[in-house]
């Protein structure tokens, strides 16, 4: 494929990069302990990103400092399933080289945060050597293919995760520059004829590209929210085949009417034995299609809308080599988080731990890192990743039920049943101090405003009504905020932007209540309308429901909100 006549910036680094070498193997010899801009484009797709520490980057230019640079390593693990064995090399590798802390991704994978330059090699070979990779965990390729989070709940769940492994080895980076760099040190060269990278190019994608799997009911991977989003059909005991959703997406930019927030649209129905041709073929689409000149404008979402639905059927036929089907119907009912005992079917147990915006670290006298450490050395269970940052140990026989709750209880982990059912169905982005994006916090203050949020719903009856709320630092939406029931995202320093009207089912957007409110007033500013609710819902009526049957103009006169900004975004998908 031949790049266009113009392209930005960021597209002539990829096309220089002799397909992400760059001088990324020297700059990692050099005593420095940080990267240039073009080398940082090219780490993302390695897997990272750098960082420095906010809360001291005033104070270290004042004495004239370089900022605090550290790592954020990201590791890719398809659908979320790890072996105790690989979980125990995270846990490790976070406490000799990161800041002692693991961060589980709203994406199924894990975060290293802390980890300096001279020590990115270590634990890249690390993890790999454990047969996990960091190889386009970010950057403009294929990132983490997500599935459905059930360990055997179904007799066709083995082969949901099947597919999903199979899916992210065909869009694994060829060039083979991750191993030269990171791993074996062997130069290897780009081949003098043909392609080293048959999918991407040697532009990569025009921007990151996202691939989910649901459930049949349930949809705790938030299918629509994807740039290619995969929702299985099951008829009787048997996977008959997958509906295709295509141009889900997140991203905005405050103020900038270009960029919206947009569900997946039913692309086509296919056979399970087509699944891999199909996602290549959409893949290569965006590749051809893609807007490689804004990169605003440049993920999935816009090249459906800008070419339409039925164009963009077209081109992926050409390159699906035939027709496809028209998608049937979907049954997406639930958000299911998975906390709890389940029995799997096979007789063994399974345990689903809430864990507070996925971050696992000792913090006296709460040792979440130490009582999962002990877990996997004892008890070996399977660990399985949620798409809501929470995590459930797999494969456990009846006489590990009682040891799994007492180590927990030994190392100061309360167990689900004793956390709220709002802050259960929670979420937030890391945002400050490591984003370079953030805004405002996210991660460090949800928990607080919960707090508040718990007193009010307790006030007005409602504490036992599950909530799903979403917190992010930025309009970035990585917390998937815009199809939550309730959603706060950060607008100026200090304050947000408060949404409402998604559902539980992640399958509507959400509209603006109100803007500007500083971190206090959040629950305060939300009281009226959590009144409201408690007075005029209608049976088994969700808060997302209510905010959308009232609608913009009626729930922002209960709180008293006036919106200056209006955001309208249409509703797509």
């Amino acid at each position: 494929m031949n790049p266009p006549e113009k392209i930005s910036p960021v597209e002539q680094n990829k096309l220089d990069s002799r397909y992400l070498r760059g001088m990324l193997k020297e700059s990692l010899a050099a005593d420095t302990t940080h990267f240039t801009k073009n080398e940082t484009l090219l780490l993302k797709f390695h897997g990272t990103y750098e960082q420095d520490d906010r809360d001291k980057r005033q104070e270290l230019l004042k004495a004239k400092q370089e900022p605090a640079y550290s790592m954020m390593v990201r590791t890719k693990i398809p659908g979320g399933v790890l072996t105790a064995e690989q979980y125990m090399v995270h846990d490790e590798l976070a406490d000799k080289y990161g800041n002692k802390t693991l961060r589980i991704t709203t994406r199924q994978g894990f975060q290293f945060h802390g980890v300096l330059k001279k020590n990115m090699k270590a634990v890249i070979r690390g993890v790999n050597e454990k047969l996990v990779t960091t190889s386009g965990a970010c950057g403009d390729i294929v990132r983490n293919v997500m599935a459905w989070p059930a360990p055997s709940f179904e007799p066709w769940q083995a082969e949901i995760h099947g597919y999903a492994r199979d899916l992210s080895d065909q869009f694994l980076s060829q060039s083979g520059a991750y191993h030269e760099i990171w791993l074996n040190g062997e130069k290897v060269e780009p081949p003098q004829t043909g392609d080293p990278e048959p999918i991407f190019g040697a532009t990569y994608l025009p921007r990151k590209f996202k691939i989910g799997m649901s459930g049949v009911w349930d949809n705790a991977v938030d299918v629509y929210t994807h740039d290619l989003g995969i929702v299985p059909e099951v008829k009787g005991d048997k996977l008959t085949g997958f509906n295709i959703l295509v141009g889900g997406g997140f991203g905005t930019t405050h103020g900038l009417k270009t960029t919206y927030p947009r569900l997946g649209s039913p692309l086509c129905f296919v056979l399970p034995e087509d699944l891999l041709a199909i996602s290549k073929a959409v893949v290569i689409t965006q590749r051809d299609f893609g807007n490689r000149k804004e990169r605003k404008n440049a993920r999935l979402k816009y090249t459906v809308d800008t070419m339409g639905l039925d164009r963009f059927r077209e081109e992926v036929e050409k390159r699906f080599g035939k027709k496809t089907q028209p998608a049937h119907d979907i049954q997406l009912k639930k958000i299911d988080f998975g906390h709890g005992w389940r029995k799997q079917l096979q007789g063994t147990w399974c345990y689903g731990l809430f864990i507070e915006n996925g971050r696992i670290k000792d913090e006296a006298p709460f040792r979440l890192k130490s009582a999962l450490r002990e877990i996997c050395r004892e008890l070996k269970p399977a660990v399985y990743l949620t798409p809501a940052q929470d995590l459930m140990l797999a494969g456990l026989t009846d006489s590990q039920k009682k040891p799994l709750e007492g180590i927990l209880k030994k190392y100061g982990v309360a167990l689900v049943e004793s956390f709220s059912a709002i802050r259960k169905s929670s979420m937030a982005c890391p945002a400050l101090p490591t984003c370079g994006l953030a805004i405002s916090e996210s991660e460090r203050l949800l928990p607080s405003v919960l707090t508040q949020l718990e007193k009010v719903l307790n006030e007005t009856g409602l504490s036992d009504i599950p909530i799903i709320t979403r917190m992010t630092g930025c309009p970035n939406g990585c917390a998937r905020p815009y199809n939550a029931e309730l959603a706060f995202v950060g607008k100026t320093a200090g304050t947000h932007n408060i949404y409402v009207g998604g559902n539980a089912v992640g399958s509507r957007i959400v509209y603006l209540l109100a803007e500007k409110v500083d971190g206090p007033s959040l629950a305060s500013t939300l009281k009226p309308l959590f009144t409201e609710y408690r007075k005029s819902r209608t049976p088994g009526e969700g808060f997302g429901d209510f905010c959308d049957r009232l609608g913009p103009e009626k729930t922002r006169a209960i709180v008293g909100a006036v919106v200056a900004e209006k955001e309208t975004w249409a509703v797509r998908g």
